[in-house]
């Protein structure tokens, strides 16, 4: 019998093991794609939710290599949230990997996270591939804007109900919590910018569109040639020209770029490298999406004056 009872017990805790810390099991399992949807899903779903992002903050998302892990995740989520506009194509290859219907193209666990957002750079002639990297339905970084979030969060909060309708009402003030505190934090970044309006700025790539716009900052050029491609030395050379001629301070880089390249454009131009965080977790102190848009509006500003 003591046997038995001693067998019972590693039997049971075995099972603990398998299922995971306690509650697991009834919390909605979410994944997104990037970490800025990631930290947007946990705002909305709070503690009915467990999510996972596929890619890290500091990696670049257009091109994430498909590995087995990610299709775990995968198989195990009952939402999948997406940026959409081909920022994360690579991420159908996991899903069909993952062989998961509850996150399947039309499924009610698929969201969009893009879905009726009011969109810029949409080409107006067709798109090939001489020209790079562009997206056809517009560029999509648009989560670089603290003002997208309403909208972003809205196609969260609606996949999220799809999937345990009971809990919408959770959902919805768990949502209008946050952006209470976005709304707050907002009035603060537009206080920080406004003297900096018409500021003309490069990138090393065309992932800002959206933020600058925001805050009224301009692109002035992109140290890629085209979206994706390396830049020639006939660019360069007519960049580091235009650096000088319009005395451009400042030239945004990420992570994932090539910053000994940006380095000696700007020191030949007269123009000092900051790097942003593109994401959540792109850099230290960007650890969660409001503390992003912080760091990034602080690092700006301070470049700028």
């Amino acid at each position: 019998m003591r046997r038995l009872w001693r067998f019972t017990l590693v039997a049971l805790a075995g099972l603990a093991l398998l299922a995971g810390p306690a509650g697991a099991a009834d919390k909605i399992r979410v994944v997104a794609t990037t970490t800025d949807l990631k930290a947007l899903a946990e705002a909305v779903g709070g503690d009915l939710v467990e999510v996972d992002a596929l890619a890290r903050g500091n990696q670049n998302p257009h091109d994430l290599e498909v590995r087995p892990s990610l299709m775990v995740k995968v198989r195990r989520a009952d939402v999948m949230v997406m940026n959409g506009l081909e920022l994360d194509q690579w991420a159908e290859v996991v899903i069909q990997g993952a062989n998961n219907p509850k996150v399947n193209p039309g499924a009610p666990g698929r969201v969009d996270a893009s879905e009726g957002l009011l969109l810029l750079e949409v080409p107006k002639t067709r798109v090939d591939r001489s020209m790079g990297d562009v997206h056809p339905m517009g560029n999509p970084h648009y989560t670089a804007d603290p003002a997208m979030a309403p909208a972003v969060t809205a196609n969260i909060l609606n996949g999220l109900a799809r999937v345990a309708p009971k809990s919408r009402a959770t959902f919805e003030r768990n949502r209008a919590a946050f952006l209470a505190r976005l709304e707050q934090a907002q009035a603060s970044w537009a206080a920080t910018l406004a003297p900096l309006k018409g500021a003309r700025v490069i990138v090393d790539h065309n992932l800002w569109v959206y933020f600058l716009t925001r805050f009224g900052i301009v692109q002035a050029a992109t140290v890629e040639e085209r979206p994706g491609i390396p830049a020639t030395p006939a660019h360069l050379t007519k960049l580091i020209q235009l650096i000088r001629d319009e005395r451009i301070k400042v030239i945004l880089t990420v992570p994932w770029g090539d910053r000994k390249l940006a380095e000696r454009v700007g020191q030949e131009g007269g123009a000092k490298v900051v790097l942003m965080a593109p994401a959540v977790g792109g850099v230290k102190e960007a650890n969660g999406y409001i503390e992003t848009v912080d760091y990034n509006v602080r690092t700006l500003a301070q470049a700028l004056k």
